[in-house]
């Protein structure tokens, strides 16, 4: 069956370093009228689902590890189920592993059941992505590519059938990703940016994780002018 895009927008805030932002995300439900793939849920699990409906959740998808990617994704994972068998699977790249367990870390000190806690100290995610990686859902497939700069394991999936890359936090509508303004490592992340755009077809749509869709022609006309950026930041 055919594949479509159905995206849903939620907000909320992200603490990095002690500091809160207020973000409004963007989390795309890949999939047919019997299943679907979710892309970085956020915040309000409920709104998810209830795009999501009868479906099955194949898996979900994290293109990074940064809290707000993290904050509802096991509510999205289990869609209603109790048995963790029945659990979509979570991935996630390795090279945010440090991200994925200081989270559920600190849920687990704030969890005052023991057994509870524990798990949560233990938890891990279903399947770590890597570069070259392909999903299929429908007659779609999602090709991973490992974009770090962002966060070390930021990764963007491209579609050829969908004619589509969704591209995180990596990048947005005329600019690199970042959450408040504030960037991780610019240098690595233009250079990803760079790597990922320059052979990509320039009508290609990129559907992002914060803002306003946009083309591959449009942000790698852009990219160039991001190098005063990366100044800045030094």
């Amino acid at each position: 069956m055919d594949a479509r895009i159905e995206q849903v927008v939620t907000s909320g805030q992200l603490t990095l370093d002690d500091t809160d932002y207020d973000v409004e995300n963007n989390t795309y439900l890949i999939g047919d009228d019997d299943e679907v793939i979710v892309i970085d849920p956020a915040y309000d699990a409920e709104a998810i689902l209830k795009e999501v409906g009868d479906r099955e959740v194949m898996a979900v998808l994290l293109t990074d590890g940064n809290e707000h990617h993290l904050n509802v994704v096991l509510e999205v994972a289990a869609a209603g189920e109790e048995d963790e068998e029945n659990w979509a699977p979570i991935a996630l790249h390795r090279a945010d592993r440090l991200l994925w367990r200081e989270f559920f870390g600190r849920l687990a000190k704030e969890e005052e059941d023991e057994d509870d806690a524990k798990a949560l100290r233990s938890l891990e995610p279903d399947i770590w992505l890597e570069d070259g990686g392909v999903f299929e859902i429908g007659d779609a497939q999602l090709e991973i590519m490992h974009t770090p700069g962002h966060t070390p394991g930021s990764v963007c999936v491209i579609s050829e059938q969908l004619g589509t890359l969704f591209s995180g936090d990596t990048l947005h509508r005329g600019r690199p990703g970042s959450i408040g303004g504030v960037y991780e490592d610019l240098r690595q992340q233009l250079n990803s940016i760079g790597a990922l755009l320059t052979p990509l077809p320039k009508e290609l749509k990129v559907l992002p994780a914060q803002g306003e869709e946009t083309t591959v022609g449009e942000e790698d006309s852009r990219w160039e002018t991001w190098g005063a950026l990366a100044q800045e930041d030094d």
